[in-house]
């Protein structure tokens, strides 16, 4: 049997998406299969995904050597993939990393001045009073420290990234095919692709880049041992009259004393509305989905109010400048893995891989995972990074 493609990647995210660049930039007979963005979230009974948003932190220090190198090797190729699409989606306004004073015993500090060295990144050391003097938009408990990372930081546009990822895979020849595949299978020798608009799609291999959306029941013949998420995120609007106050504002992440006030901001970006919005996530506590649709109810309700009003309540002291009444919210996942790593690996099947589980962290480093992916698809193995993304039984 002769199959329609070389390659099919399933889901159209920002792994996905890099995936799907990278096979095409070396072979023919590639496709991408996954919806376009919802026109109404609140009425839209597919899927979703969680790239649907205009700002998702990028940083190159991480205190894990895994996704530090995965980072690192993504954002060296921000620049190429804009050239190569012509479409912008990084912006170099730095990151700030704020936790107690490494003299109280706290840890974090430590392991991102450590990571900071062992990878030769250049970054600044604040103390309590320098914090204040050079950002003063922010608020922090007494005893805090920051280092601040000016380079190679800041943010990534993920509708953006996707959308130059997806330019480049289809003028490398990449075929991109607007619909929501409901099944894989190996059948025939073939991997066998059924999407829910009837369509019918074979390929020598498949690489499975579905996000939460890769538990769905019938997508796999064994879903990946993975956990999903409902997240929060909540809005500020911030006025054109009032963006002045907010200017060179980095992106942050904040870990205080109390481990559930964790929280990370991105500074004013404007959104799809025409209007600039201040966004803060970080959840209290964790929302569980078990199954396709609790993912979909969770993607329509539009987040939760307690989380919601718990991010406003931190904002009154942490940018006490931000006018707390014109606040919105939005409902994204994040899917983690019992290693805490993606899953980039072949299923019981030698034609059908996995390319999920982002763990909470995988924005920035998107294209060097979706890369993996590719290698993988491509070879058979992984031989261009030294570790084993091979999923973990979750008991």
């Amino acid at each position: 049997m002769t199959a329609d493609f070389q390659f099919i990647v399933i889901g159209r995210g920002m792994m996905g998406a890099a995936a799907a660049r990278h096979l095409s930039a070396v072979t023919d007979g590639v496709a991408l299969i996954g919806p376009d963005e919802p026109a109404d979230a609140r009425t839209h009974q597919g899927v979703f995904a969680s790239h649907y948003d205009e700002a998702r932190i990028t940083r190159t220090i991480d205190p894990d050597p895994v996704w530090a190198l995965l980072a690192n090797r993504s954002i060296a190729r921000y620049g190429e993939i804009e050239a190569l699409s012509g479409v912008t989606f990084y912006h170099e306004v730095g990151c700030l990393m704020v936790a107690p004073d490494r003299r109280t015993g706290h840890a974090y500090l430590r392991g991102i001045l450590d990571a900071a060295e062992g990878l030769g990144v250049t970054t600044d050391l604040f103390g309590e009073a320098a914090l204040k003097d050079r950002f003063g938009y922010f608020g922090f408990e007494p005893d805090c420290e920051g280092v601040f990372e000016a380079r190679r930081a800041g943010y990534v546009n993920p509708r953006a990234l996707v959308k130059a990822q997806s330019v480049v895979a289809a003028g490398q020849g990449a075929r991109l095919v607007a619909e929501t595949v409901v099944s894989v299978r190996d059948e025939g020798g073939l991997a066998v692709v059924r999407t829910a608009e009837g369509g019918r799609y074979t390929a020598e291999k498949a690489l499975v880049a579905a996000g939460g959306f890769s538990i769905a029941e019938g997508l796999l013949p064994q879903p990946p041992a993975m956990s999903v998420y409902g997240r929060t995120v909540t809005f500020f609007e911030i006025p054109e009259a009032e963006l002045a106050r907010f200017a060179g504002m980095p992106s942050l992440i904040y870990e205080p004393r109390d481990p559930s006030r964790h929280i990370y901001i991105l500074p004013p970006v404007r959104y799809p509305d025409g209007k600039v919005y201040l966004k803060i996530g970080g959840d209290p506590d964790d929302l569980i989905l078990r199954s396709d649709a609790e993912l979909r109810a969770w993607f329509r309700s539009g987040g939760r109010e307690s989380v919601r009003d718990h991010h406003s309540a931190f904002m009154e002291t942490l940018v006490p400048e931000i006018d707390r009444t014109r606040v919105s919210m939005g409902a994204c996942v994040v899917s983690k893995t019992p290693s805490g790593y993606p899953i980039i690996a072949y299923t019981s099947s030698p034609r059908i891989a996995l390319l999920t589980g982002g763990c909470g962290t995988a924005a920035k480093s998107s294209d060097e995972i979706g890369r993996l992916g590719a290698e993988l698809l491509q070879t058979g193995s992984i031989s261009s990074f030294d570790f084993d993304f091979s999923p973990v039984d979750a008991r």
